[in-house]
């Protein structure tokens, strides 16, 4: 009995050492399936990873260049890091002119027009996705083709419309055009406003809420995420235009944008690219910093939109 026993035990070690001398090859075989499957996502990751390296580029010059003085730039030499780093550049970026003045400029402006258009392209929106009336389609087959015309090309009519009735050299361009909204904003809404049920509608109807009190209380505060959408782009539209500045305003109360390109310049009227390179860098904080508080808003916004 006991001799029996002790083969039994023999023939299980000697089968689970055969498992065991056997299982390498599988497992060996099983990593180089993952490897094979894996192979397309490494090829896919390294391409991503030279395209991210290609688009930063740009960025890390323009914060080298800030940090160079005029007689290295002078030189022509290409230095991936300049030895000593003038980080006073920055300061003197922001001494040498009002940047602080300029900067207040591009916020009142880039806010009171974001907000004027984040409202006013929700209103036209609701009336399109909310609202019947003769020529309702016609009118949107207008505001698409209004999307794809360049906004440069009535740049010039529109200077010379508000010329004529002495708006050059005053904010009230922009509030006028943050009145009457803006063709993609309006479409963003559309899309959204659309895909909201009719019951919230029929039973605000019913309760005897008038079209204003229904957009105003009801499908405004369940648009958070456009709203906030629309008014990102909104600012950072306004934040980043040069022409419309340029030509409608003074140098007293031009912004920031005009600002930068006109401002740094020597005592023989050549411009400081170190400067202005330090001062661009300083520009694009504060959109950098928004996007950054509400990120998640704005992609909330866009994938709403577009699921609708």
């Amino acid at each position: 009995m006991t001799d029996t026993m002790t083969n039994t035990l023999k023939h299980r070690t000697t089968d689970a050492v055969t498992v065991r001398q056997s299982s390498p090859p599988r497992t060996g075989k099983v990593r180089r399936e993952r490897s094979r499957r894996n192979r397309p996502s490494r090829v896919v990751f390294a391409i991503l990873l030279v395209v991210s390296l290609v688009l930063l580029f740009p960025v890390y010059w323009i914060f080298v260049t800030a940090l160079k003085s005029p007689n290295q730039l002078a030189s022509g030499g290409t230095l991936l890091w300049p030895a000593p780093a003038h980080f006073e550049n920055f300061v003197h970026a922001v001494t040498d002119i009002p940047f602080l003045v300029y900067a207040a400029n591009s916020v009142f402006l880039s806010t009171v027009s974001g907000l004027l258009t984040t409202l006013s392209s929700a209103l036209v929106g609701y009336g399109f996705a909310r609202l019947r009336g003769p020529g309702k389609n016609v009118l949107f087959g207008v505001l698409i083709a209004m999307m794809m015309m360049p906004g440069i090309i009535t740049l010039i009519p529109t200077y010379l419309l508000f010329a004529r009735v002495g708006l050059v050299g005053t904010y009230w361009p922009w509030v006028l055009w943050g009145a009457a909204a803006a063709p993609y904003l309006i479409f963003l809404y559309r899309q959204f406003f659309a895909g909201l049920p009719k019951e919230l509608e029929e039973a605000a109807v019913l309760d005897g809420c008038s079209q204003v009190r229904i957009f105003w209380q009801i499908f405004l505060p369940l648009s958070k995420p456009v709203l906030v959408t629309a008014f990102v782009m909104s600012f950072a539209g306004v934040w980043g235009d040069f022409i419309s500045p340029m030509l409608l305003l003074d140098n007293s109360n031009t912004t920031l944008a005009v600002a930068l390109t006109n401002g740094y310049v020597n005592e023989k009227g050549f411009p400081l690219n170190n400067l202005i390179a330090a001062g661009a860098i300083l520009y694009v904080v504060p959109l950098v910093l928004i996007f950054v508080f509400i990120q998640r808003r704005y992609v909330q916004g866009l994938s709403a939109t577009g699921n609708k």
